[in-house]
């Protein structure tokens, strides 16, 4: 049938003529008139079809099947909706007869096969059933599991019953034969999943992981994230939504997206890895605050985060900051990281570069990137780095509005002392279009790498405030990736691309995946 194989179908009772050809099936409605065919012509890419089977299916159940109709196949794809959700869509096409609907199921198949190599076939599923609202089973279960049964990959489902339990599975089990990991559950337990696929790659390469000037090495496995949990940030800043379904689609259909890693150390020892949000100060006070309140739900953080407004706390501190080498991109340059990103895209190809120098004149990588480290002292409300933008629905645009994914950089946000009104009106600017950054008591670099210390001193707001919230500790704990950290003076390395997500990055208001030809 060589490259091109076309025939007349019908669907929704009329008909076509269908032409799968290269990477895309293409349909054009059949009629007379010649004017009225412009633009008719629908297509849509095979990478984006989850699998074609004959005869009428109608339902994803753990029974479905080809329940009527000889001379019918039925072909399931991506259908993007609102913004960043997608949708399984189904079309049925009726042919001449069941040979004909073979010789499409098989050739569709094999365009699969051809431009779908990168779709997992076997994945480990790690499942918190209590995080979160207690859903992540169910959404598994009725959600999840058909739509991988109908791809064809096999899920071994493990629910956890205890913190690090995910973790120390992939430290210490065999991991074989799968070709990813998968939470159902929130940042919390993705990061679970991050640090021990981190871990058990450094340890199987020979490579110190607690040595700060280690340069880790990527795993060859993706993490795919089923939003289910109380702060699902990692999911939206790097699919767009929080949609169980659009992120399973992505993992069906193969999707990669690379994102940079910042490694925490406290006196050159390894304390946590982070992707999203490390932040000293009013997201550390919040953190710390709201453990107490964990029967409020994911109210506790409105709460806590009311709270720390009125008090106005600010800490003494030195940041030591080594600035980013890539002149194309800047925390203020309004630019977004989207789909096939092109900052991110050269440092893909950077980093194969530097990889290559690094083999041939052993050298490490502080050697080709040794810049000189810039100071900041002072006294701030929040001292914030994050290596992506931290979206959510809640601050759409996110932290960083401008933080790129891969580029092998983190921004780093300083809030300087101020009044409440101001702190608030900062904060205010997240969930809106205005510059967060365009006010005079906060400056944002971008950097590779970074040193705080802490001083002992505190500012709390004087008055009543000060007064109900009084008995604080003299100095802020660190808010990593929703995790305490207790040491207040740390010193963090960006790491760049060292995680794989099946995902693709944020669209950026494609509407459809159909379009006309």
């Amino acid at each position: 049938m060589g490259d091109t194989f076309q025939s007349l179908l019908r669907l929704k009772k009329k008909s076509y003529q269908v032409c799968l050809q290269g990477k895309y099936l293409r349909w054009t409605e059949e009629t007379q008139d010649l004017a009225s065919r412009i633009g008719q012509s629908v297509c849509f890419p095979v990478t984006e079809i989850v699998c074609a089977q004959m005869g009428r299916v109608e339902t994803l159940t753990p029974s479905f099947g080809p329940l009527a109709g000889v001379n019918q196949f039925t072909v399931f794809h991506v259908k993007r909706v609102k913004r960043e959700k997608w949708i399984l869509e189904t079309l049925l096409f009726t042919a001449q007869n069941s040979e004909l609907c073979h010789q499409w199921v098989e050739a569709l198949q094999r365009k699969i096969q051809q431009y779908g190599g990168n779709r997992p076939r076997n994945l480990l599923v790690f499942i918190n059933p209590i995080g979160g609202r207690g859903q992540a089973r169910k959404v598994f279960q009725t959600q999840i599991a058909p739509l991988f049964e109908l791809a064809g990959i096999k899920s071994t489902v493990i629910e956890t019953t205890r913190a690090n339990q995910a973790r120390d599975h992939i430290l210490e089990k065999n991991l074989q034969g799968l070709d990813g990991l998968l939470c159902v559950g929130g940042d919390g337990m993705f990061s679970e999943l991050m640090h021990g696929l981190i871990g058990r790659t450094q340890k199987e390469t020979g490579i110190l992981e607690n040595c700060a000037d280690s340069a880790l090495v990527p795993s060859s496995l993706r993490i795919g994230i089923i939003p289910a949990g109380s702060t699902d940030c990692i999911c939206f800043a790097t699919v767009g939504t929080n949609d169980p379904i659009t992120s399973a689609l992505h993992i069906i259909v193969g999707d990669t997206q690379p994102v940079d890693v910042c490694a925490v150390y406290h006196a050159r020892t390894l304390l946590k890895y982070s992707v999203s949000l490390i932040g000293y100060g009013f997201y550390g006070d919040v953190l710390a605050d709201s453990d107490q309140y964990r029967w409020m739900g994911p109210c506790r953080y409105n709460y806590s985060g009311f709270k720390m407004v009125l008090l106005n706390r600010s800490y003494e501190g030195a940041v030591e900051f080594q600035l980013a080498e890539n002149p194309q991109s800047s925390p203020r340059d309004q630019t977004r990281c989207r789909t096939g990103c092109l900052v991110c895209s050269e440092s893909s190809e950077r980093l194969k570069e530097e990889s290559e120098e690094l083999k041939d004149k052993n050298l490490k990588h502080e050697d080709i990137h040794d810049s000189e480290w810039h100071t900041v002292e002072g006294t701030f409300v929040a001292v914030n780095i994050t290596c992506m933008c931290s979206a959510c629905s809640k601050s759409p645009d996110g932290l960083s509005p401008t933080a790129h994914l891969a580029d092998g950089t983190a921004d780093l946000i300083l809030v300087k002392k101020c009044s409440m009104l101001q702190f608030l009106k900062h904060l205010i600017r997240h969930t809106n279009q205005k510059d967060q950054f365009d006010l005079p008591f906060v400056e944002v670099y971008r950097i590779k790498a970074l040193k705080f210390t802490a001083r002992k001193t505190v500012s709390i707001k004087k008055g009543f405030f000060g007064r109900l919230f009084s008995n604080q500790p003299p100095h802020s704990c660190w808010n990593c990736d929703g995790e305490i950290l207790h040491y207040p003076s740390i010193s963090i390395k960006v790491h760049c691309q060292l995680v794989n997500l099946f995902a693709r990055g944020i669209e950026g208001g494609q509407s459809s995946s159909l379009f006309t030809c």
